[in-house]
């Protein structure tokens, strides 16, 4: 096969047929180097690192030096030596004193491409002479070969001659011959020699000439008496990555999983493959990692072969992708398997369909059929059987997340496919990227397997006297809650009271729940919570898909302990759940004494009564309505923790506040011999001030005290206790205890 260097037009691997081929008889490349006539012994020095950390540091290659072996004789052929001029002439100090080389002798010197060519027409022309037809490389460990030549000619876009794909190793024929000379990485050509009793060979001037010598020697002994060794074993290199599934069941042993970090977000599973081109990786080994919101974040997981193949991988630590350094580290078999594992049968049907490339499709039309979507790749995009050669991404109820796969069955359809990216189908512009088998493992898993209401425990609260616990607080299962999703924004609750019709009397009082988003702004989400499970069935049978204005709601049942930790701050979005961060006991909501509920209201009134916000984010209460004077009751906590409680900026954590923002009240102390029943607990004090407690936000941080009593001198407050019972926070906000509510 001819050496050529590719153009800047071209792609940097080689076309599809002569990929085809390569792939069909890559396998039998090892089969044919153990019949081989020849060795080859071959030595390379790059301009930088040389020895153990070859090829550690991106050098060139500058120096090649081979003897041809003839294996049936018994000979060696003349020995051969070639400079080569690399892109960038400085050379390190150790790489002048090992090698004696100048940049005024590579200066004269042929690129590599031409040095190639050079060597292969000096073994075709030997072989020739000497009546062989086949040759094997041998080298001095597989440094030369996976950490040099390959990944040089990968960034300088040359395709390499078939031989380079398989070699022998010298230091493992020995360690075969000679087990117990030690460890197979700790050899030298220099010990093997000693271990052999073959004396040195004698230094010389020209770099490369001694090694190859030594190496020729070695061989030699190998093959004669006592050892009569045969070089039937040879090493491969893959030409190619080979995409596939990958299960959550499969073993994968941590000593050959590395990260890579620093990726640019458009590259593929090829480009990482081509990153550690001349390093075998597994079927399926590459595995791109996702964020929160489904996109690449510059991370990848790689599964090699052998615990080899992954030290070698560790050696490129900082190499460079384009532009780009990247950073590999070790990674283990579990990280691999949560990123690239999956359990789907539809995922596994799509992915059995080997050698193909993968598009991923972004923004679908919820709408979109196969016929669409075939119709926008157009007749010189042809996907892979048709409509089984798409993969909707779909939401756990059926609905359809926008996002799909499409498998071509060569590179030349994915990149027509590509050029279709950003272009219109029916009102949405559709982004398409390269994707990987691992990829759509990753969506799979994230919006099949996880549920659209969490179903985990509600955060821990921090323990308190209770004297009652109403509804809010229940941990039930049963499904007496409906959700309704997509309100319009703009509506408020008696939009929700219509919208429900005759069922708005089975609301509970205050069982109207709003969800707003990280910006404070409606969610077009709500819940209700109805009187009975058989009431919310009946509403979310009835009203479902029911128009309100120019929109259509949906309606679900859920359980009372889905919505309260929805309410509690977790976060509804395309990736499920969020839960709330308070998990630690600094950030837990506080925990609010619970009293009886007032008599029913009227299910208009209930509905537009709204609980409290008071302090940090918690489960909605309802207030106790009386005729006596209200008296404000906070929970039993020391001022430390509530003042703690009270700087905490919930806002960056809790895009739903837990109740609807358009009312504001507060909770209503006990009156009477209640107020007395938990006052008298001793491990419970209440806080001895009468009157209401007012959080004030939005605070200039300048203020002082005479401003906020200057700002409430309309109404009645403690004058004697007002110094302790302000408290300033560098965020702007504030408490007071007045004597008695006025609506502010």
């Amino acid at each position: 096969m001819s050496l050529g260097r590719l153009t800047s037009s071209e792609e940097a691997e080689p076309s599809a047929e002569h990929t085809r081929i390569l792939d069909q008889f890559l396998p039998l490349w090892s089969l044919m180097a153990s019949h081989s006539d020849t060795l080859v012994v071959f030595f390379g020095a790059t301009a930088g690192a040389n020895g153990g950390k070859l090829g550690s540091d991106e050098r060139e290659i500058i120096l090649l030096v081979w003897q041809i072996v003839d294996l049936h004789e018994k000979k060696v052929g003349k020995l051969n030596k070639c400079l080569v001029k690399p892109d960038s002439l400085e050379l390190t100090e150790q790489c002048k004193e090992e090698t004696e080389l100048t940049w005024e002798e590579l200066c004269k010197a042929e690129p590599l491409d031409s040095a190639l060519q050079q060597f292969q027409q000096s073994i075709s022309s030997e072989l020739k002479a000497l009546g062989r037809s086949s040759y094997t490389l041998c080298v001095d460990g597989p440094l030369i070969i996976r950490q040099a030549f390959h990944p040089e000619a990968s960034k300088k876009n040359l395709v390499l001659p078939d031989c380079f794909y398989s070699f022998v190793d010298l230091k493992k024929e020995f360690h075969k011959c000679c087990p117990n000379a030690g460890l197979e990485k700790d050899l030298t050509l220099s010990s093997m020699l000693e271990d052999l009793c073959i004396p040195a060979e004698e230094a010389e001037q020209v770099a490369g000439v001694q090694e190859v010598r030594s190496m020729v020697l070695l061989t030699l002994h190998l093959l004669s008496d006592p050892y009569n060794h045969k070089f039937t074993c040879c090493e491969t290199v893959k030409y190619k990555f080979e995409s596939g599934a990958c299960s959550k069941t499969e073993a994968v042993d941590s000593e050959t999983v590395i990260r890579a970090r620093g990726l640019p977000w458009q590259s593929s599973d090829q480009d990482i493959a081509r990153f550690f081109k001349g390093l075998n990786i597994a079927k399926g080994g590459v595995a791109l990692c996702l964020n929160a919101q489904g996109r690449r974040n510059g991370e990848a997981l790689v599964r090699f072969v052998n615990p080899e193949q992954r030290d070698l991988a560790l050696e490129r630590h900082k190499h460079h992708m384009g532009s780009r350094y990247i950073e590999v580290y070790k990674a283990t078999g579990e990280e691999f398997l949560k990123i690239a594992g999956g359990t789907s049968n539809e995922v596994a049907q799509f992915l059995s369909k080997e050698n193909q490339v993968i598009i991923r499709m972004r923004g679908l039309p919820f709408t979109a059929t196969p016929e669409n979507v075939l119709g926008f790749l157009g007749p010189e995009s042809p996907v892979t059987d048709g409509s089984e050669g798409l993969l909707f991404v779909k939401y756990p109820d059926g609905r359809p997340t926008g996002d799909a796969f499409v498998l071509f069955a060569c590179e030349e359809y994915a990149q027509n496919a590509l050029k279709k990216h950003k272009h219109i189908l029916g009102k949405r512009y559709i982004e398409l990227f390269r994707s990987t088998a691992a990829e759509v493992q990753q969506v799979l898993n994230r919006y099949m397997s996880t549920p659209l209401i969490s179903t985990l425990p509600p955060p821990p609260i921090m323990p308190m006297p209770v004297l009652a616990t109403p509804p809010f607080l229940t941990s039930s299962s049963s499904r007496d809650c409906v959700r309704l999703r997509g309100l319009p924004y703009t509506a408020a609750i008696e939009d929700i009271l219509e919208f429900m019709g005759e069922h708005a009397i089975d609301i509970k009082p205050h069982g109207v729940h709003m969800v707003l988003n990280q910006q404070g702004r409606p969610s077009g989400d709500a819940f209700i919570q109805m009187k009975s499970s058989d009431r919310a069935f009946l509403l979310s049978q009835k009203c479902h898909k029911k128009m309100m204005r120019d929109r259509y709601v949906e309606v679900f049942q859920c359980s009372t302990e889905e919505m309260s930790f929805v309410l509690m701050g977790g976060t509804l979005n395309r990736s499920g759940l969020s839960p709330p961060p308070c998990k630690l006991p600094c950030l837990s909501p506080p925990a609010y004494a619970a009293f009886p509920a007032p008599t029913a209201l009227l299910p208009a009134e209930a509905a537009l009564y709204q609980p409290p916000l008071l302090a940090t984010p918690r489960v909605a209460q309802a207030p106790t309505h009386s005729a006596a004077p209200a008296l404000a009751f906070y929970p039993p906590q020391s001022h430390a923790q509530l003042y703690m409680n009270m700087n905490m900026n919930y806002t960056a954590y809790y895009p739903s506040p837990p109740v609807s923002p358009s009312t504001m009240s507060y909770f209503a102390a006990p009156p009477g011999a209640m107020t007395a029943a938990v006052a008298a607990q001793p491990t419970a004090p209440m806080m001895h001030q009468p009157g209401a407690l007012v959080r004030m936000q939005g605070l200039p941080y300048n203020t002082g005290v005479k401003d906020i009593l200057s700002f409430f001198q309309a109404y009645q407050y403690a004058p004697d206790d007002y110094s302790n019972l302000i408290q300033l926070s560098d965020q702007g906000r504030g408490l007071i205890q007045p004597k008695e509510w006025l609506c502010l």
